[in-house]
């Protein structure tokens, strides 16, 4: 059975990327994409690359019945059958949708006949990703399939690479769903999908941003990250684009409706009207769409700040900070242990620093240690130098052996995912926790090697603890919260991707007094005091003090 045929006949939601989405978000983005009764629609063509259980096909189909409005049955087939192409990989899924289809056109009014010509003629059982389809489309609706790239079977993985140049990194399949159905756009066409935001801001998702860039124009932007939008709880973070196939121009953006029918519909009107009305909820931005770059959808206030810094301050690494993440093991139950109890050579182990060892703001260690598997050349050392280091790994040769990297490369089935540089422990650095509702950022003197749920600063040049407060400064969490994608709760990712763009004046370029006034604020952990000094770093005016949250004064 090919690597397609399994994923037809796979049996779990899960598994398949099967999320379902509610009436009312589907009768929006459909009012946004302007596939309205009120058209000739039977003289269009809409596209539904993953239509599932129906969510999206069936109020189509009911939109474009409407407008045909009943003509004579002998003329049914030749007026609809080109209008709706869907398609659905998962075959007990396509079956089932298929009766219901065939059902609801009999309910209509067709015979069992046409029902099923139109049926047959509409759905398209197969692999959207590789399936032919002839024609281009006015309209490409949709909620694609949430499928990690590890869930996909390593040849049609690089079909997929080899078919689609979005697919980069560690991007999940809707990413290629995306850009397949772009292609298929006819001239001035409208997409909407609703679907992760993830691709939005993070690394993998550069290359399709830039696609967009190059043919496309972001139409409309809603935030659904907390909205009831699915059938079932989803740990998703869900936002709805709509895409045309035109000439860039300003962007609407919304963010988090009502899920209500009624208060979607308005919205939709309000999005999509030749005038904004001066109370409305939505945004106007232009620019949005910048080749690679991130999409940057915050307040305007907020993003001319940020626009304004970046032209004015070199990023942070390029003055003299480097930022790092700690080590991955792959099996830290086998490399991690209490320190004192690890029985190896004293050089093979490290005192190791958690997310959990600096929850309170300064580090109160609970006396974890990392083993440590490579010399200082970066090759591993051997057994028979390391008799009690050998002991310790072969007895634990099960656990560490099975990892993926070490079978990917047998003769070096020991190592860490990550190299280990043992001069990092003693190094001062500054830690910071991946997620976080705001920056907790701790000062390490040079006695602890980062785990990997850990990032870390470095720097010849700048003075960490004066680093510390300008990281702690709300300056910085406009920075993450612009550039981040947000999680559940409002937490912030502190990602490396995303504190390399905070950017920073030269350290040689920092008065006397101002240094100090860093160190100081940072010394107490006095969060309005490192506002204060933060803000006269970046010289901020009475207006952009007020955009970042506050006048640093009080």
């Amino acid at each position: 059975m090919s690597a397609v045929d399994k994923l037809a006949m796979n049996s779990a939601p899960e598994s398949r990327g099967a999320i379902y989405t509610r009436i009312e978000v589907v009768e929006f983005i459909l009012d946004l994409a302007g596939y309205t009764d009120d058209k000739q629609l039977f003289n269009k063509r809409i596209l539904e690359p993953s239509f599932g259980g129906g969510d999206f096909l069936f109020p189509l189909i009911d939109r474009l019945l409407t407008c045909w409005n009943g003509r004579k049955a002998k003329s049914s087939i030749d007026e609809l059958s080109n209008a709706i192409r869907a398609v659905e990989l998962h075959k007990q899924t396509f079956d089932a949708t298929r009766e219901k289809v065939v059902s609801h056109l009999r309910s209509c009014g067709f015979p069992f006949s046409t029902a099923t010509e139109l049926a047959d003629q509409w759905l398209v059982q197969g692999d959207f990703l590789l399936e032919s389809i002839t024609g281009s489309f006015n309209y490409i609706v949709g909620n694609p399939p949430y499928i990690r790239q590890e869930l996909i079977p390593e040849a049609l993985l690089a079909e997929y690479r080899h078919r689609f140049s979005t697919l980069y990194d560690r991007s999940d399949l809707y990413v290629p769903f995306i850009e397949r159905s772009l292609s298929l756009l006819k001239g001035n066409g409208v997409f909407g999908f609703i679907c992760s935001d993830r691709w939005m801001k993070n690394r993998y998702g550069g290359p399709l941003r830039n696609f967009i860039s190059e043919g496309f124009h972001l139409k409309a932007f809603v935030d659904m990250v907390g909205t009831p939008a699915f059938h079932s709880e989803v740990s998703a973070y869900p936002a709805i684009t709509i895409i045309c196939k035109d000439k860039p121009s300003s962007t609407r953006i919304a963010h988090r409706p009502q899920i209500d029918r009624q208060k979607l519909k308005k919205l939709a009107s309000e999005m999509i009207s030749s005038n904004l009305q001066a109370e409305s909820p939505v945004r106007e931005m232009n620019k949005v769409v910048n080749g690679f770059e991130p999409w940057l959808l915050e307040a305007s206030d907020q993003l001319s700040l940020i626009r304004r810094i970046e032209s004015q301050y070199p990023k942070m690494e390029q003055a003299g900070c480097k930022v790092g993440i700690g080590v991955a093991t792959g099996a830290d139950e086998a490399f991690i242990g209490e320190y004192q109890s690890l029985d190896v050579e004293e050089d093979r182990k490290l005192p190791l620093v958690t997310t959990r060892d600096i929850q309170s703001g300064k580090i109160i260690w609970r006396g974890q240690g990392v083993i440590n598997p490579f010399t200082e050349d970066g090759t591993l050392v051997k057994f028979e130098d390391f008799p009690r280091f050998a002991h310790y790994i072969e007895s634990r040769r099960n656990v560490i052996a099975s990892r993926h990297c070490a079978k990917k490369n047998p003769s070096r089935w020991y190592r860490t995912i990550d190299r280990i540089w043992p001069e990092l422990t003693e190094r001062p650095k500054l830690l910071i926790p991946d997620i976080k509702g705001e920056a907790n950022v701790v000062y390490d003197s040079g006695r602890f090697y980062p785990h990997h749920n850990l990032y870390y600063v470095v720097s010849d040049t700048w003075d960490l603890r004066a680093l510390q407060a300008v990281l702690l400064s709300s300056v910085t969490k406009l920075f993450i919260s612009t550039y981040s994608t947000q999680m559940r709760g409002g937490y912030l990712r502190f990602q490396a991707q995303y504190l390399r763009r905070i950017r920073l004046p030269h350290w040689k370029d920092v008065s006397a007094n101002l240094r100090q006034e860093l160190i100081q604020a940072a010394l107490l952990r006095n969060h309005i005091d490192c506002d204060k000094a933060a803000f006269k770093l970046y010289n901020l005016n009475c207006e952009e003090k007020s955009a970042v949250g506050g006048n640093g004064e009080s």
